[in-house]
């Protein structure tokens, strides 16, 4: 696992994704600058934890698809339906 290429890569789909970048909320009174709720990832030397999800070992299938995404430069396909626009 090439931790500095995910790291970068991060950082990069960040920016995509719009990290820095207020939106508009709308509430009943008006409306708002809300920054978006990040995703945490926390890496581990022995696997990871997504957001406030359960650790999960780097021998998990699901867990290799989540990282080789990020290290393709992709947003992991497991987050596209939850978050569409980016995480």
């Amino acid at each position: 696992i090439d931790f500095d290429l995910i790291l970068e890569n991060i950082k990069d789909l960040n920016v995509l994704a719009g990290e820095g970048i207020s939106q508009i909320e709308h509430t009943p009174r008006g409306a708002r600058l809300r920054q978006p709720e990040p995703l945490p990832l926390t890496l581990y030397h022995n696997g990871i934890i997504v957001g406030s999800g359960a650790f999960r070992p780097y021998q998990d299938p699901a867990t290799q698809q989540c990282l080789q995404d990020i290290m393709d430069g992709y947003f992991p396909s497991e987050l596209q339906l939850r978050y569409p626009d980016g995480v």
